[in-house]
Order: C-alpha cells, then sequence, then structure tokens
C-alpha cells in the first residue's frame, strides 16, 4: 500500500516533465549479505549475468538523463536464487529511491547505484 502511494507520488511530481533518456551499456549495483556484512559494487554489461552468494542478477537495460550521465539512473533487472525455481526480483531499481522497488529477501539486498556510460 504505502509503496504503491509512493510511486503515485514521483509519477505525479514527474508529469509534465519528461525528459529524454539515453541507454547505458551497464550499471553498477551495490550488494549486501546481511549475515556476513559484505558489501560489494557489482558493474555489470546489459544482457549479463552477475553473482553474488546465492544470487543470480541480471541487468536487463539501465538508463540516464540524455546529457547527464550523473543524474538519476533507472534500470531494469532481474534476480533469481540458486535453489528456488523462478525468479524472485523483476523490475525496475531507481538509484535515488533504492526503497521504491526493493527486492523483498530475507540474506540479500540489491540496490542500483549508477548506469556506466563507458
Amino acid at each position: 500500500m504505502i509503496r504503491t502511494a509512493l510511486c503515485a507520488l514521483v509519477l505525479a511530481a514527474t508529469a509534465g516533465h519528461a525528459q529524454d533518456v539515453a541507454t547505458a551499456p551497464g550499471a553498477v549495483l551495490r550488494a549486501l549479505d546481511k549475515f556476513s556484512g559484505d558489501v560489494v559494487d557489482i558493474r555489470m554489461q546489459s544482457g549479463r549475468i552477475a553473482e553474488f552468494g546465492r544470487l543470480a542478477i541480471v541487468l536487463r537495460e539501465c538508463r540516464y538523463p540524455a546529457g547527464n550521465p550523473a543524474g538519476d539512473a533507472y534500470a531494469a533487472v532481474e534476480i533469481a536464487e540458486q535453489g528456488r525455481d523462478g525468479i524472485i526480483f523483476s523490475g525496475w531499481m531507481i538509484a535515488s529511491a533504492p526503497a521504491l522497488s526493493a527486492m523483498d529477501h530475507a540474506r540479500y539486498d540489491v540496490w542500483l547505484m549508477r548506469c556506466t556510460t563507458s
């Protein structure tokens, strides 16, 4: 319920402020293992798989405001867990609002830091 309200608020705030976006060839994701305390930055290319613990992370696409690579990035990500059927997360992650579309997992957190342009 709260997540839906936050999404509506973000959409309302950005209505009428459409920006041109550019697609980046990759992204930097940050992953946390809540049990061990390990934090890792994962640099990945679109369409590739990165592994962190028992997770397999696929970056589908990363976008950022055209002409501003340091601007707010958002990425389409899919995450599967070894030993579980199906995908445990599929959606868009937003760098400036990691809790807006978060992966709900007891052990791991994964969030978007930025797109990579080179």
